[in-house]
C-alpha cells in the first residue's frame, strides 16, 4: 500500500498508530469525526492546524486498507 506523506507512523507516538504529520491526532480521531456527520469546514474550525488536504489524506488512507487481500 502507497503511503501519503501526510500520514505518518512513529512507534513512540501514540503507539505506532497512522497520525497526520507527526501530530498528536490519528487518522481514526479524523475518520471518527466524519463518520459522526463532521463537515469539513467544522473540522478545520475546530483544528485549525489541520489542512483539508489531511482530510482528505485520511479518506485516501482508509480506502487503501479497505482495498487489502484477507489471507
Amino acid at each position: 500500500m502507497s503511503t501519503n506523506s501526510r500520514i505518518t507512523f512513529d512507534p513512540n507516538q501514540l503507539g505506532g498508530r497512522p497520525c497526520i504529520r507527526g501530530m498528536r491526532i490519528r487518522v481514526k480521531d479524523v475518520l471518527e469525526l466524519l463518520a459522526a456527520g463532521d463537515s469539513e469546514d467544522a473540522i478545520l474550525e475546530d483544528y485549525p492546524y489541520l489542512g483539508r488536504e489531511d482530510i482528505r489524506a485520511c479518506l485516501t488512507f482508509a480506502a487503501a486498507l479497505t482495498d487489502q487481500e484477507r489471507l
